[in-house]
């Protein structure tokens, strides 16, 4: 089991990562990591005496098991802060000590570390990273137990390969979202329980696009705040508006205007104090993601106040039909605000066209 610490400190702060963040003095009630690695350990702990847990020191997993009340074996002390070179000495030793699964907390720069540390026994992430397009992750804390458990029970989970993909750094500088290929990791493979590897949007597409934003626009309240969260198709009503969206961040809009861009949770919270609030999000490709992969700036705090009403959720058909049945999902960070939050909600599908799906 292994956590980096760092990995998702950048999503409230509106950073596109976390790489560019290292806190000398980080406490474990700040690391988002920490905490989601936590989630996952209470919901397995009743199987406690059936598995043996094998880590290292301090944030990077020692500290998440003594809070779930769980023991274990440390093969080694990394440095505090920790770096990406620790948490590839961390696979290392794992696998000398001997493991037959590797657990980790963070997001796909963690994967990619762990991909070049080629380990050769399965992996599975539990999510706690600004953006995560590789297809290691388990949807949420919950789902990461669930797949443990299952294994456990030998419940008919394969191993597969997966792919391992980060945002390219040289083509977000150019203003251009594009996954890139980093290898391949063994994972355990339940389709209910592991993401789907993100999608880019077909340019077919595009025109659909142009229909939502256009019924949008046409449709906005006057003294209402829009918050445009990143994806395509809120990009395309930000052009209709004749403003550019912020690549990977959350603008503000109101009454047809740009107010602020590129908005971190404090601020996002500073002007729902000042305005009543709509949230203009849509899911990511393939994943059917809303909440919790590159907006974390809309931290649980702030969706319990504007309520699940502020949602407006903006999705061509094209991609409902690469989930291929498969509900949108919640991942907040806040397992009882997901829960009060599933069922049924309305998506924006075209110029003046709604359809209900599913939200879990």
């Amino acid at each position: 089991m292994l956590v980096n610490p760092i990995a998702g400190l950048g999503g409230p702060l509106g950073h596109k990562g976390s790489d560019d963040l290292s806190p000398a003095a980080l406490l474990a009630d700040a690391s988002h990591a920490h905490q989601r690695m936590l989630q996952m350990l209470q919901h397995i702990s009743a199987a406690q005496d059936r598995i043996l847990f094998k880590s290292v020191t301090g944030l990077m997993g020692e500290q998440a098991l003594a809070e779930a009340g769980l023991s274990g074996e440390y093969v080694w002390s990394p440095a505090v802060p920790s770096s990406a070179t620790d948490t590839c000495e961390a696979v290392r030793r794992l696998e000398q000590a001997g493991i037959d699964l590797l657990v980790f907390a963070g997001g796909d720069g963690t994967a990619r570390n762990i991909c070049e540390s080629s380990p050769s026994v399965p992996v599975l992430g539990v999510p706690a990273g600004v953006k995560m397009h590789s297809g290691v992750f388990a949807i949420n804390p919950q789902s990461a137990a669930e797949l443990v458990l299952k294994l456990l029970d030998a419940r008919g989970v394969s191993v597969e390969t997966v792919e391992v993909r980060d945002l390219d750094e040289d083509a977000l500088r150019l203003g251009q979202v594009r996954p890139r290929f980093y290898g391949e990791l063994q994972a355990p493979f339940d389709n209910r329980l592991l993401q789907q590897m993100k999608c880019a949007s077909p340019e077919s597409d595009a025109m659909v696009q142009g229909e939502i934003a256009a019924g949008v626009v046409e449709g906005m309240e006057p003294g209402v705040l829009y918050l445009f969260c990143p994806g395509t198709t809120t990009s395309a009503v930000m052009a209709q508006l004749g403003y550019h969206h912020t690549l990977l961040g959350i603008d503000a809009i109101l009454d047809g205007s740009l107010l602020e861009s590129d908005l971190n949770s404090d601020r996002i919270a500073i002007l729902a104090e000042l305005y009543p609030v709509k949230i203009l999000l849509t899911a990511t490709g393939g994943q059917g993601m809303l909440l919790g992969r590159g907006n974390q700036q809309l931290t649980p705090a702030l969706l319990r106040k504007l309520g699940r009403s502020s949602l407006v959720v903006l999705t061509t058909p094209h991609k409902l039909q690469t989930l291929e049945g498969r509900p949108l999902r919640l991942d907040t960070g806040d397992e009882s605000l997901d829960s009060e939050w599933q069922g049924l909600i309305e998506v924006v599908t075209g110029y003046d066209q709604r359809q209900l799906y599913w939200l879990v």
